[in-house]
């Protein structure tokens, strides 16, 4: 499934209608999840026929197409469900209960395969309900040509701080071609260097929003000296939104361009699998890790891998900094300490390459580790026990380690 996103250029009334629809969208939404508090054992079905009973009861909400009433609900069994599933695999903490959603300056309102047309040169869009927004023509880089108008399965219209957007799913697998470089990498991500692969190579943390916090403190201030329901601070709360929408673009075309970039250069990728949830609980390092933005990182890593079928695989990371990634061996440092020094070999390097060299390992010990349905047995493969209890092929191991040094 494709993603395709253009920006809608229309009028200012041709807005005010955006926004009612995305406001009747976001009332059915919240109908269903009240309907599903009041009324034990309601299940997705019950919530599509409910739509049928909000469109009778509301005339207004008859504007709105049916099958996007049928999507505003589906979105609201999507957070059930999700809450369901987290209470089944006994998530720490807050289970995150489904909310009300509260007017905001972004928003959304799904179509599926009625209540939109998209004209011949794939260049305007009218939405032809009974909000009657009229046409809008569309700016962005992506030629729709390519595509049929049957493989394109939803279209969302979405409010930002700088506009609004229109999104097209299109059912299309997404499959590049790629030339193996018979290289694999471990990466390990950091404060100080967004990550170091198991070659050396490190790549700087760009810190988005620690250069832009003095325009965020302009803003935000511009705001709090602006009475409640007065103009002028709905202008500043514009901007306000405009300045985090360019923080967070910034660090979305980074993280998406590195990701590519790194599966590309290689056959197979090992990060670690990081509890980012429970790390911005230290309150001294909760915006710096936040800024760095390691979750969305690995997902893009993990949607490459997928695109050029290259594995991308998370290891645990415990150990990874203090193991020796030459010998095996634990050297506690602390972590101010930036340099590995093996006192059992008198292996020296720097302590976030050590540390991706053992991710690295780790993948591959796993790998092996797989049942022989899953993978090739060479003969020679030599299963051992380690100190920790772990079985490792200590065959890949010791060639893992030779091949880094």
């Amino acid at each position: 499934m494709l993603v395709f996103e253009a920006k809608l250029r229309g009028t200012n009334e041709q807005y005010a209608i955006l926004d009612e629809m995305i406001r009747t969208a976001r009332f059915v939404r919240n109908s269903c999840l009240r309907y599903w508090m009041d009324n034990k054992g309601v299940n997705k079905y019950d919530l599509n026929k409910y739509c049928k009973v909000l469109r009778e009861q509301f005339e207004w909400c008859k504007k709105l197409s049916a099958q996007a009433c049928q999507a505003s609900a589906e979105r609201a069994w999507s957070a059930i469900a999700r809450f369901f599933d987290n209470c089944k695999k006994q998530v720490p903490g807050k289970k995150s209960f489904p909310k009300f959603k509260k007017h905001q300056t972004h928003g959304s309102v799904e179509y599926k395969v009625d209540g939109w047309v998209l004209s011949d040169d794939r260049l305007t869009i009218t939405f032809r309900d009974g909000f009657k927004a009229g046409t809008f023509r569309m700016w962005g880089s992506r030629d729709l040509h390519f595509y049929q108008k049957e493989q394109i399965k939803r279209v969302r219209v979405v409010r930002r701080a700088d506009g609004y957007y229109v999104q097209f799913s299109i059912d299309q697998e997404r499959i590049e071609p790629r030339v193996a470089t018979n290289k694999m990498l471990g990466i390990d991500v950091g404060l100080n260097h967004f990550y170091t692969d198991s070659e050396g190579n490190k790549v700087e943390n760009p810190r988005f929003l620690r250069k832009s916090e003095k325009a965020l403190k302009r803003a935000s201030s511009r705001v709090s000296r602006r009475a409640k329901g007065d103009k002028n601070r709905l202008k500043a709360i514009k901007k306000l939104g405009r300045v985090h929408l360019k923080v967070q673009r910034r660090r979305k075309d980074f993280a998406v361009k590195t990701a590519r970039a790194l599966v590309q250069s290689s056959d197979l990728v090992a990060i670690e699998d990081l509890k980012v949830r429970n790390m911005v609980k230290n309150h001294h390092l909760a915006k710096s890790i936040s800024d760095a933005a390691w979750t969305l990182f690995r997902e893009w890593l993990e949607y490459f891998g997928k695109v050029f079928d290259v594995p991308v695989i998370a290891v645990a990371p415990h150990y990874t900094t203090q193991n020796c990634s030459n010998c095996g061996h634990e050297v506690k440092k602390a972590l101010s300490t930036r340099t590995h020094k093996c006192s059992h070999c008198g292996y020296l390097d720097d302590r976030d390459t050590n540390a991706a060299k053992n991710i690295l390992i780790k993948a591959l010990i796993g790998l092996a580790q797989l049942p022989s349905g899953r993978r090739k047995v060479t003969p020679g493969d030599e299963m051992i026990r380690c100190e920790d209890g772990e079985t490792q092929t200590g065959k890949v191991a010791r060639r893992t380690r030779k091949s880094l040094q």
